[in-house]
């Protein structure tokens, strides 16, 4: 074998896998696009019992065709406090069932044969035509999930075409045989390799077809097929915990939790190996695919029968190997923290981690705004400093946090969404700019009242009547705001325009009394200006206030049509 072999094969073969991998990418990507909403849903309601939990994890596996993108959303969704960690893993357990669908569409499609090279997958992919001329949304994510399966048996086809025949390279064959040749050792060995190799094509989709191909050949035994696959399952549990690596503590946990659940199951079907390969070899003597594919279901069938017991067993170590952090509870409130800044996995099933992070968004600017009345109370510039400067901090956060989201949300837009999902991403990111807008208002007002102090600027007694009564009438409009921002469907635009009119009506007032009083001489020119200024300013930020309420109703609506 020359070099210029080798480099056509490693090419051939490289290509094979990448349009294997684009085609799981599309073909999950048309399933989250088809049931999205309805898998948030499902995992934002989710009960603490563990056959939800398992029932859960399979069921949306099986539907989006992806462990790794069930197990990342799962990090994010703990780290955003939408389940609980032993709900997490419970729901980790169903995903290493509901992935084993994978292997069976492999050895069933994609290793099987047809009069022509491309009968199946071209028939396939002719159904889907169907589906692009319907007009309704849903119809072209069918149609590109169906084509997303035609792809994927022609990377499969691809793959079979892009091995190369080791009968002409006998010293291959040769180290193979002798890797196979230490026994139990071997088995480990095999392990390791699946592990690694999963670790690096970051799909155990892709490594678990190129096994199934190499056993489909003769290169290598059903005993060194089942213990890469092994080690597939836990390589697979890499991924998790990259995207867990800059989420909250929980998060972690979670990821570890699935690698903690491989690695025992993996021990564990290791001492009863032989009587394993026995078992499936009895089923289908003649079919080692097939046999594969048993094996990879009653791997994760039996461990989740086992460990689903032992689940708060589990919880304790990993709560142990993940152990609380001073630091992190310290700096919670100046850090994201149901997004998780790792890699987004999940174009569709993502966005109740970005609408949990708004919900946080709101409260900060509460916060940020209940500091105002302090500014009327200090009895010094070093007590006006120390409340400003709080405030400044606020509004940098507010900027890190809108930053952030909107970055979020931009990569999950980019991942291929349906038109629903790309109206909830806009409307998260008009809340997203109008609460980074709110907290430029509270900041704006606060240095009119530090510039008011320092200056030596005195309201009257009605004036400052006023401005409070202004300050409150905006509070109720943030409250009405951030109850609307829990649930999108509820939201209640009536009472945002109601507190909006209570606000302009009161500016109105406040600003013909102003003018007024400025025709009598009542105040002079700085009194006057520092005062119209403010109840302008409160005013202002009502403004973006109501803008959320109305996006969060308008994209509720326009929802609506698309479906």
């Amino acid at each position: 074998m020359n070099i210029t072999t080798i480099l056509l094969i490693i090419i051939n073969f490289t290509g094979s896998i990448a349009v294997f991998l684009f085609a799981m990418k599309m073909m999950s990507e048309g399933l989250q696009k088809v049931a999205g909403s309805r898998m948030r849903a499902v995992l934002g309601k989710m009960t603490g019992k563990p056959l939800s939990g398992i029932m859960t994890g399979t069921a949306v596996t099986a539907a989006i065709q992806s462990s790794s993108a069930t197990t990342v959303m799962v990090v994010s969704f703990v780290n955003a406090g939408l389940l609980s960690l032993s709900g997490a893993v419970a729901v980790i357990m169903g995903a290493n069932i509901g992935t084993t669908v994978t292997a069976w569409i492999i050895t069933l499609l994609g290793l099987g044969g047809g009069s022509g090279y491309f009968d199946l997958p071209l028939c396939i992919a002719a159904a889907s035509l169907a589906f692009f001329f319907m007009k309704r949304d849903k119809m072209h994510s069918i149609g590109q999930t169906i084509i997303g399966l035609a792809l994927l048996l022609v990377g499969m086809r691809c793959l079979q075409n892009a091995m190369p025949d080791l009968g002409n390279y006998p010293s291959m064959l040769h180290g193979l045989a002798s890797l196979s040749g230490y026994g139990f050792w071997s088995v480990i060995l095999f392990v390791a390799i699946g592990a690694v190799l999963t670790c690096v094509v970051q799909a155990s989709a892709a490594t678990m077809a190129i096994t199934l191909l190499m056993l489909h050949n003769g290169w290598i035994g059903l005993d060194v097929a089942i213990a890469l696959v092994m080690g597939e399952n836990i390589g697979t549990t890499v991924t998790a915990n990259i995207a867990a690596m800059v989420a909250g503590i929980n998060g972690k946990r979670a990821a570890r939790a699935h690698l903690v659940f491989n690695v025992i199951g993996v021990t564990l079907t290791l001492i009863l190996f032989r009587p394993i390969l026995s078992v499936v070899q009895m089923v289908f003597p003649d079919d080692a695919p097939m046999a594969l594919s048993l094996f990879h279901t009653m791997f994760n069938v039996m461990n989740v029968g086992v460990q689903s017991w032992f689940i708060p067993q589990i919880v304790w170590i990993v709560t142990r190997m993940v152990p609380e952090k001073k630091v992190e509870t310290e700096n919670n409130d100046y850090r994201l923290t149901y997004i998780s800044r790792g890699p987004v996995g999940t174009a569709e099933l993502n966005l109740q981690s970005a609408k949990k992070e708004l919900q946080l968004f709101s409260k900060q600017v509460l916060r940020m705004y209940a500091l105002l009345p302090d500014l009327r109370t200090v009895r010094n510039m070093k007590e006006m400093d120390a409340v400003v400067g709080h405030i400044e901090r606020y509004e940098q956060l507010t900027d890190r946090m809108d930053m952030e989201i909107t970055k979020f949300l931009t990569a999950v837009g980019s991942g291929g969404v349906s038109a629903h999902g790309s109206e909830r991403i806009s409307t998260m990111m008009r809340v997203s700019d109008n609460l980074e807008s709110i907290g430029d208002s509270i900041l704006q007002i606060a240095l009119t009242r530090k510039n008011k102090y320092s200056d030596a600027v005195h309201f009257s007694d009605s004036q400052n009547a006023n401005l409070a009564e202004m300050s409150a009438l905006v509070e109720n409009a943030l409250l009405v705001m951030d109850g609307n921002l829990v649930d999108y469907d509820r939201a209640d635009l009536d009472a945002a325009n109601a507190a909006e009119r209570e606000i302009n009506l009161c500016r109105d007032r406040l600003r013909n009394e102003h003018l007024e009083a400025l025709k009598h001489g009542r105040y002079g020119y700085e009194v006057g200006n520092a005062y119209s200024s403010l109840y302008a300013q409160y005013e202002k930020l009502a403004d973006y206030i109501i803008n959320i309420s109305e996006a969060i109703v308008g994209g509720k609506q326009r929802q609506k049509i698309l479906h």
